[in-house]
């Protein structure tokens, strides 16, 4: 079946595509880019609502460094679909900088962008480092994986976490308050900020964008809490962290009001796919997944995406295995239906009204194809 076959008008549940843009072993952050457009330019024929864009920092094997330029590029190579971040980091930000923009990249574009908004840096370890450490055992919820946390001190504590926060933010500098940020960008985008003096400041462009703003969590803190109860979407994240989904969808929908923006909860979850023709060939594509987490755990970075083979030929130790295990075992590989199956167990166990799928290959070819294998089988498919 080709691409425009598979897509149809009403899908039951919307997917869409989440990327980092990720670098492979022996390829370029050039290509990178140019993988990413293709791949926008894939997902619209099939069908996908959106095309949301991680924003990292100093890491070898992905080049999604600037979300806000990325969307200006996919939009423009693209008609229909809905690009935007996921997310841009407000831990090294402000406000005005991302209302903006993505005004800037909406005066073109209009009616087409999503500004997802994430914590980072120093906001991210000062909740961490007040709430007490919780490792629950894995369990299963819906037959859906919630695995044990995993102990990640070496990462908080890895040089590169300090260089990184040198070149983003002043060193030393107060985190920003999160929600304050969010009030401030709501505000600048609504055209009603006022400076505590009582001064106005109207950004142009940015102020009347029609932009859909999103808040990113991993957990059930201040970003669940944020996005609920200024009554916007959130993006609950199982890809990052799968053992605190459920706390962060939870949280979200306890805190939520209803807005101006959104009158009932809206969430979207994102998972690791990869699909190929058959369980085997997906198992083998998938086989670099785990050292190219490893790298991140670490504290070193995401390195560029081994080859299958090149990750063949890792010698692991029981207790790097243990690092990205929460990761490795939650990521969905496999046939069509086989993926199809997981995710519509996924789908039941948080609520989602929508899943966000990231997938990596080596090969940019067969990360198309994934997409297209999962675009097929999912509106082709029932519950």
């Amino acid at each position: 079946m080709s691409p425009d076959a598979a897509r149809t008008e009403a899908p039951d549940l919307p997917l869409s595509v989440l990327d980092l843009v990720p670098v492979s072993e022996g390829s370029t952050a050039t290509q990178a880019v140019r993988n990413a457009i293709d791949l926008a330019r894939h997902a619209e024929r099939l069908g996908y609502r959106r095309y949301w864009l991680a924003e990292h920092h100093l890491n070898e094997g992905v080049a999604g460094s600037s979300p806000p330029v990325l969307a200006a590029l996919l939009a423009s190579a693209t008609e229909r679909i809905r690009v935007g971040s996921a997310g841009v980091q407000l831990g090294h930000r402000t406000p005005l900088s991302a209302v903006e923009e993505f005004g800037l990249v909406d005066a073109l574009h209009p009616g087409r962008l999503d500004l997802g908004l994430g914590r980072s840096g120093k906001q991210l370890i000062r909740e961490r480092a007040s709430a007490p450490e919780h490792r629950p055992a894995a369990h299963h919820n819906g037959g859906v994986l919630i695995p044990r946390p995993p102990d990640l001190g070496s990462l908080r504590r890895s040089a590169r976490l300090a260089v990184t926060f040198a070149l983003l933010q002043q060193p030393g500098a107060e985190a920003p308050d999160y929600g304050d940020q969010v009030d401030d960008l709501l505000a600048l985008l609504d055209g009603t900020y006022r400076s505590a003096e009582g001064v106005a400041a109207h950004a142009v462009p940015g102020e009347g964008a029609d932009v859909e703003v999103w808040v990113l969590g991993s957990s059930g803190g201040q970003s669940a809490r944020v996005a609920g109860s200024r009554g916007l979407r959130f993006a609950a994240n199982y890809h990052v962290s799968p053992a605190t989904v459920l706390d962060a969808v939870e949280g979200y929908r306890a805190a939520f009001r209803p807005s101006a923006h959104l009158s009932r909860p809206y969430v979207a979850v994102s998972a690791d796919v990869v699909v190929a023709d058959t369980d085997d060939h997906a198992r083998h594509l998938a086989a670099g997944y785990g050292l190219w987490v490893l790298g991140i755990r670490r504290g070193e970075g995401a390195i560029p995406f081994p080859a299958p083979e090149q990750a063949a030929a890792h010698t692991w130790t029981a207790e790097d295995r243990a690092l990205v295990a929460d990761r490795v075992d939650t990521q969905i590989v496999g046939s069509p239906a086989t993926v199809v199956a997981q995710l519509r167990r996924l789908r039941q166990a948080t609520g989602a009204d929508e899943l966000a799928v990231t997938t990596i290959t080596h090969d940019p070819a067969d990360r198309l194809r994934s997409y297209e294998l999962l675009a097929i089988e999912w509106r082709t498919s029932t519950d």
